[in-house]
């Protein structure tokens, strides 16, 4: 029997919280999932056993393309005794659309906006030399894309200091942002996800595959870890977060093309 008095480590303590943070898995009543043409509007609803799924919101889950709905509906299919959301970061993303962003697209884009103005490619260490070559090798070739494709020449600093764009960067790359929800929301997911408006415009464009854009928004996370070694916490989290941002690829990829989540 365990002695109560036992000191209880740092990560048996975050553990136990974070379990105890989650809500109880709810039991899964269907059978099939699959998508269906949605009732009195267009797109594909995704429906359990013939009855359509909803949103948070109450709204019909519903994609605009079957291919969507269809990747939609084989995370539900997926499922075992148990709904874990956790494992369903697409129908967490088109829930988040449906219901966060179609009635509220100009805000969204001005977020997308925000970042263009603070990008983390344009921020750039001084030393280690090391570093500053990785960090170069991986950005630099986005801002020659942004300048050659988006008429957006956006300028570099180094350190943590603000760098004032000029506003005719910030109007050109802002003109790449789709006013659709669907690849809006992706794009805001993407960006927020990798803290780069420009890593995510260029993940819109074809210009870089999933695996591209997410090691180019983790130069510097990537150099700490071979410094100082990895925490298994911290990778957790990251492994979470590259979930959410496959999904994005995900939805811009079945929407218009786009690039796809490369294999684990």
């Amino acid at each position: 029997m365990d002695d109560p008095h036992d000191t209880v480590s740092p990560q048996r303590a975050a553990e136990a919280a974070r379990q105890g943070m989650r809500p109880p898995r709810r039991r899964r009543f269907y059978r099939n999932a699959a998508p269906a043409p949605a009732a009195g509007a267009e797109g594909y609803a995704v429906q359990l056993d013939g009855r359509p799924v909803r949103t948070p919101a109450g709204r019909v889950l519903a994609a605009p393309t079957f291919a969507l709905a269809q990747a939609i509906a084989a995370e539900w299919d997926a499922q075992g005794e148990t709904i874990a959301p956790a494992t369903m970061p697409l129908t967490r993303l088109a829930s988040a659309i449906i219901d966060g962003v179609s009635d509220r697209p100009e805000s969204v884009a001005a977020d997308i906006q925000k970042y263009l103005a603070s990008d983390l490619v344009c921020y750039r260490a001084g030393k280690p030399q090391a570093l500053v070559g990785r960090q170069a090798s991986a950005w630099d070739p986005i801002l020659d894309w942004a300048r050659q494709t988006l008429a957006a020449d956006f300028s570099i600093g180094e350190g943590i200091i603000h760098v004032a764009q000029p506003q005719h960067a910030l109007t050109a790359a802002g003109a790449a942002i789709p006013d659709d929800p669907w690849p809006l929301g992706a794009l805001h997911a993407a960006t927020t996800l990798t803290g780069s408006a420009l890593i995510a415009l260029a993940l819109l464009w074809g210009r870089l595959t999933v695996e591209e854009a997410w090691r180019a928004a983790h130069v510097d996370d990537d150099w700490n870890i071979e410094q100082w070694g990895d925490d298994a916490l911290a990778m957790e989290r990251r492994a979470a977060r590259f979930a959410e941002f496959a999904a994005a690829a995900t939805v811009l990829r079945l929407l218009q093309g786009g690039p796809s989540r490369p294999a684990p």
